[in-house]
C-alpha cells in the first residue's frame, strides 16, 4: 500500500549524495508522494531529480530569502505542501573551551535560525486558514539533543532548541490541521559519518550503548518519517527516539573512544573534528 499517496513533500538537506534526506526522499517516492528536494548542492539535487523522478529546487537554510523561495517552488511545482522535512546538520566535534564565535553563529544560523524560518515558510503554505490543508512538518534532531557527547555543544544546544520550537508549533498550529515532531537518531552510518568509520574501533565504542545491538541507519529514520507525514499518524509534539534506545543508555565518554580506537588502531588523533551524527 502507497502510505503517502497523494502527500505534497518537500525534504530540505537532500543534496548530498546517498545522505539521510536523499533515503527519506527515495522512500516517500516508493510509498507514492510527490516529492522536491532541497539543499545547497544544485548539480546534486538535479541528478537525484532526475533519476527518481521528483522536483528540485535550490535552497540555503541561512538565508531567509531562499527559505521563502523555496516555499514558493514547492507551491508552484507541488501544488502545495502537506509534509516538510528539515534533514540538514553539522556535525561539529570541538572542545567547548575552543568553539569560536564565528562557528558557534554558523551553528546557530544552520540548526536554530534556519530551521525557525523553514517552520515559518511551511505553516504559511500548509495552514488552513492560509489556504493550505494542513499537514505534518518533521525536524530531524539528534539523541545527543537529550543525552551528552562530547565536545559536542553547539550542535547539541541548537538541536535542542530547535526541538523546543517544534513543541510550539505543535501547539499553536494544532487547530490549523498541522502537526509538528521531531525524530533523533544517534550515530548513524552516512556520509557524515564516512570518516568515523573508517577509524577503527570508534564505532564499536558507541554500540554497547544500543539495546538492539546495532548502529542506526538512513532507513531507519525514513521509516519513522513516513510514519509521522502519514494519515495513520495521531501524535504531534513529540520526539521520536529512533535510535535502538541508545537515549536509555548514554553514549560513551571521550575516554572510553580513545581507549577503544587505542586498542584497535592506536591513533586517537583522528578522532578530531569527525561529524559523528546526521
Amino acid at each position: 500500500m502507497a502510505r503517502l499517496e497523494g502527500k505534497r513533500a518537500i525534504i530540505l538537506g537532500a543534496s548530498s549524495p546517498d545522505n539521510m534526506g536523499q533515503h527519506i526522499a527515495a522512500r516517500f517516492l516508493g510509498e507514492g508522494a510527490k516529492v522536491l528536494v532541497s539543499g545547497r548542492k544544485e548539480d546534486d539535487l538535479k541528478e537525484f531529480a532526475v533519476a527518481n523522478g521528483c522536483e528540485w529546487a535550490a535552497c540555503d537554510l541561512t538565508d531567509e530569502a531562499s527559505v521563502n523561495s523555496l516555499a514558493d517552488a514547492a507551491q508552484a511545482k507541488l501544488g502545495g505542501i502537506d509534509i516538510a522535512i528539515n534533514a540538514t546538520g553539522w556535525g561539529l566535534l570541538k572542545p567547548f573551551l575552543e568553539t569560536t564565535h564565528e562557528e558557534l553563529m554558523d551553528m546557530t544560523m544552520l540548526q536554530y535560525v534556519g530551521p525557525f524560518h523553514f517552520y515559518q515558510a511551511m505553516l504559511r503554505k500548509m495552514a488552513r486558514s492560509m489556504g493550505g490543508r494542513g499537514g505534518s512538518i518533521i525536524q530531524i534532531s539528534s539523541a545527543t539533543a537529550t543525552i551528552m557527547l562530547n565536545d559536542h555543544a553547539a550542535y547539541m544546544g541548537t538541536k535542542a532548541g530547535a526541538d523546543h520550537v517544534i513543541r510550539c508549533v505543535a501547539h499553536e498550529f494544532g487547530s490549523e490541521g498541522v502537526r509538528a515532531n521531531s525524530i533523533s537518531p544517534g550515530l548513524t552510518d552516512t556520509p557524515m559519518t564516512s570518516d568515523a568509520r573508517q577509524v577503527p574501533g570508534l564505532f564499536d565504542a558507541f554500540l554497547a550503548g544500543y539495546p538492539l545491538g546495532r548502529i542506526g541507519t538512513s532507513d531507519d529514520i525514513a521509516a519513522a518519517a513516513v510514519w509521522l507525514g502519514s494519515d495513520e499518524c495521531f501524535m504531534t509534539g513529540e520526539n521520536l527516539q529512533v535510535n535502538g534506545g541508545l537515549t536509555l543508555r548514554r553514549n560513551p565518554m571521550k575516554s572510553e573512544i580513545e581507549a577503544a580506537v587505542a586498542a584497535a588502531h592506536g591513533n586517537e588523533s583522528r578522532l578530531t573534528n569527525l561529524g559523528l551524527e546526521e
